[in-house]
């Protein structure tokens, strides 16, 4: 079974980019999907918006909060995740979001400056050992 979508739409914040503990780069932004119709019966446009939380790692989430920005069109690749959590009042929650595989500006109404970066190297378990 395949469980990839993607979006199009408009950032609804800045990128936001935490490491954890190990060093990882996560980043998480909001992608604002506009919706437009016109109604059969009354003739009249009709909108909506879907608001859609996204979080994307390592070397993506690092791109991702070098190159974007408030409100710049984006497309976004991805998968669906459902996580669950329990707050401090013991209320239990939980949300569906886009973990990225890629992401990238749309260019319908605008250009883009691509610049190749440099792979960041893994470091390997002995190069670990001997910085301990």
């Amino acid at each position: 079974m395949s469980n990839t979508t993607t979006i199009t739409g408009n950032l609804t914040r800045e990128p936001e980019i935490r490491y954890t503990k190990e060093g990882q780069a996560t980043a998480q932004l909001g992608v604002a999907v506009n919706r437009r119709w016109q109604d059969r019966v009354t003739q009249e446009w009709q909108e909506a918006t879907s608001f859609f939380d996204v979080v994307c790692w390592r070397d993506l989430a690092e791109n991702v909060a070098l190159s974007l920005s408030k409100g710049m069109r984006v497309v976004v690749t991805g998968r669906l995740e459902q996580r669950s959590w329990e707050t401090e009042e013991g209320e239990h929650r939980s949300k569906v979001e886009i973990t990225a595989e890629e992401i990238g500006p749309s260019l319908l109404f605008a250009t883009a400056d691509v610049q190749r970066t440099e792979r960041r190297q893994e470091v390997s378990e002995s190069e670990s050992d001997v910085s301990s």
